[in-house]
């Protein structure tokens, strides 16, 4: 009896030594990713493929259950400690991330990283790039729908946009003002291709998609509306400050009281929701304008 008994606890010490050992196989295999690119993380989550996301860069935004994941900086201003302390066993990034010597050291530890092949920089590559994130998650069929739904947006919005008799000349200013100069957006942004789209265009040129212009170049552009992105116009507090700002006060769209809030993230990258977005700038952009 004294054996069986023996043998029955020996058995047990067994068994739970094989479950510990499964937990600790299971938690060895988990699959934590840190994504650095508020395009991909959007597509992301539009397939329903954030799983094993863990964390994200700072300026991730969209959609608004995002930010209850931590981040670990600035995509161009990352620290190593704050990605390693989220334990990540892959990185994600569109290779617009920084600092250098962060992305060297990740690359040391030997954390794979990776970076999706399209670029998504226009309509058929957003959702060749859907695509693409579809596949790696295998959410191909999520995929489909996406693009699918992407397809009628665009067609709705190019069907609205004839309409319209006008092109109304927009300014976008991204962060709002630092010793009277204003980070704008320019003709060769992304920013820029979604205002064409909507019917308007943007007349402040410049060798980058973002740059830091004095106020005296918003004037001169004299806008017919001006787009404020969230962090910029909830800064200021209020349309009346916006309107007193220099280089803004004299602008037409100032006097017409045509300056409007935008989010950040619905301006600067394609995916899933442009169509969406197209068909809110045109309603702004065109709101008290003339059409057919």
């Amino acid at each position: 009896m004294r054996i069986s008994n023996l043998v029955y606890v020996f058995i047990i010490v067994l068994i739970g030594c094989g479950r510990f050992s499964n937990k600790d196989q299971k938690k060895e295999n988990e699959v934590r990713i840190v994504c650095l690119s508020k395009q991909y993380n959007e597509i992301i989550y539009e397939l329903n493929a954030q799983k094993n996301l863990v964390a994200v860069d700072l300026s991730s935004t969209y959609p608004p259950e995002i930010k209850e994941l931590p981040t670990v900086g600035y995509h161009r201003a990352l620290s190593t400690e704050g990605i390693l302390s989220m334990k990540p066993t892959l990185i994600i990034h569109d290779n617009n991330v920084g600092p250098e010597q962060v992305m060297k050291q990740m690359e040391e530890l030997k954390i794979p990283m990776m970076v999706f092949n399209t670029k998504g920089n226009d309509i058929a590559s957003a959702k060749a790039l859907v695509t693409e994130i579809g596949k790696y998650f295998g959410k191909e069929k999520a995929a489909d729908s996406l693009n699918a739904k992407l397809d009628a947006d665009m067609k709705l919005a190019e069907e609205a946009l004839a309409k319209y008799t006008e092109k109304p000349k927009v300014v976008v200013i991204h962060y709002g003002r630092a010793n009277n100069v204003y980070l704008t957006m320019t003709e060769n942004s992304t920013t820029a291709d979604l205002i064409r789209m909507a019917g308007g265009t943007i007349p402040i040129t410049g060798e980058r998609g973002m740059m830091q212009l004095s106020s005296e170049v918003v004037a001169k552009s004299d806008p017919d509306v001006i787009l404020l992105t969230d962090y910029g116009y909830d800064r200021l507090g209020s349309p009346e400050e916006i309107k007193s700002l220099p280089g803004i006060a004299g602008t037409r769209a100032a006097a017409n009281n045509r300056i409007y809030r935008v989010e950040e993230h619905d301006m600067v990258y394609l995916g899933p929701r442009t169509g969406e977005v197209i068909l809110m700038l045109q309603e702004l952009i065109h709101r008290n304008g003339k059409t057919q």
